[in-house]
């Protein structure tokens, strides 16, 4: 009942982060496409005004002109409309799933005693210790000098976050490394929201309201931390969908394809911000930074493809184990989680819905097999003390293609 209890928390805690997650993307990359198409006002009583830029767009069947204002309207409207529940209720329900998954069962999710034999109360603060740490150095290093020079800081920045990714990939399991290093970029995210960009947006409210000159100070800090948001966005949302692809996380070395990934997602959404300011430059816009993060994704996808594992060459074929014993090594390392009814404690369903209790449902998962098998994810945690030498039969069986 318990097992079940989880699952159920963990499929509405998972549809509310996605629900909240769409919302606060979608809102940030409208912002950023709408600001980066802003132009001068044809106006001129508009530009007297305080106008900075406007732009007309047409959807749903009506016609919108956006106007935004180099800091503040001269009167404050009576009713302004404010963007961060989004970003709190991702937060708020991620973490929620970060506690309930990889720090409350930290022993299948989040902890491998072959990268590192930490105790489940070391491996939950180690967790913790990188959420908190992450943002008080990005913080630090946004209110340093370096803050004031963009390039500078995304190369101080880009190499903290390589030392990053490689700290947590030789602390935890490749899966929870990955969930480890996402959460730690996100957190960097709403606490931009909470502390910084919101507060400013105070700010300004309350210069105007006390008959103040607003200070630029907190448009401008509001300004870069928003776009430090929008590309931390692509290599979060490849981190949510990764614990799919055990290609990824399981590599041998996982931190360089977590990197280079992720290199590629910023490179991408460089391209498109810059796109957006295409009428700046006659609407030319670089391709550079979109191809090269396709080459990058290219390079890692080559890197990646599956060899034969050392052992299971064809002229090994005649010394694999045959399939009974193969049925052997699946009912005892794999079947406890891979069942209709799981006894692996946590499990109320098999894993991704894979069965594995039957020849005929071991012979039908045999590409999965093949490749959970040969990343080392599987067994997860290797909670059922799957041996090398097991490993090695089950990976000769299936690459001399299953025999039976």
């Amino acid at each position: 009942m318990t097992a079940y209890l989880l699952d159920w928390l963990s499929l509405l805690g998972r549809w509310l982060h996605l629900t909240a997650g769409i919302a606060w993307i979608g809102s940030s990359f409208y912002f950023i496409w709408l600001d980066n198409h802003l132009v001068p006002p044809s106006d001129r009583e508009l530009a007297r005004k305080g106008v900075a830029g406007e732009l007309w767009a047409v959807h749903g069947g009506g016609f919108y002109n956006s106007l935004k204002y180099r800091l503040a309207p001269e009167t404050l409207p009576p009713q302004l409309h404010w963007f961060y529940w989004e970003a709190y209720a991702t937060f708020l329900s991620g973490f929620f799933l970060l506690s309930l998954l990889y720090y409350g069962q930290a022993e299948v999710y989040l902890i491998d005693p072959s990268v590192a034999a930490l105790s489940k109360p070391v491996a939950i603060a180690a967790g913790l210790a990188f959420l908190a740490g992450g943002w008080l150095i990005y913080d630090a290093l946004c209110k340093s000098r370096l803050g004031r020079n963009g390039p500078a800081l995304g190369g101080v920045l880009a190499v903290l976050l390589v030392a990053a990714a490689w700290g947590l990939c030789n602390l935890f399991s490749g899966r929870g490394a990955y969930l480890e290093f996402g959460s730690m970029l996100g957190t960097i995210m709403v606490a931009n929201v909470f502390f910084v960009i919101i507060p400013g947006q105070r700010e300004l409210v309350r210069a105007k309201r006390e008959g103040r000159e607003p200070d630029p100070r907190h448009a401008i800090a509001g300004k870069l931390r928003s776009t430090h948001n929008t590309y931390f966005t692509l290599p979060v949302l490849f981190v949510m969908i990764s614990n799919h692809y055990a290609m990824t996380f399981g590599a041998r070395e996982n931190w360089l394809v977590l990197i280079a990934v992720s290199a590629a997602g910023v490179s991408i959404r460089q391209y498109f911000v810059a796109r957006h300011k295409a009428h700046e430059r006659n609407g030319h816009t670089s391709s550079f930074p979109a191809v090269l993060g396709v080459l990058i994704l290219a390079c890692v996808a080559f890197a990646l493809t599956p060899v034969r594992a050392p052992g299971t060459s064809a002229a090994a074929g005649s010394h694999a184990a045959g399939f009974t014993r193969i049925q052997a090594i699946v009912a005892q390392r794999c079947q406890s989680c891979h069942a209709a009814a799981p006894t692996q404690p946590g499990f109320a369903a098999p894993p991704n819905g894979v069965l594995l209790d039957s020849p005929e449902h071991i012979l039908a998962h045999t590409t999965q097999m093949r490749q959970q098998l040969a990343a080392r994810t599987m067994p997860v945690g290797n909670l059922t003390g799957l041996t090398d030498n097991e490993r090695t039969e089950l990976l000769t069986w299936l690459e001399n293609g299953a025999p039976h």
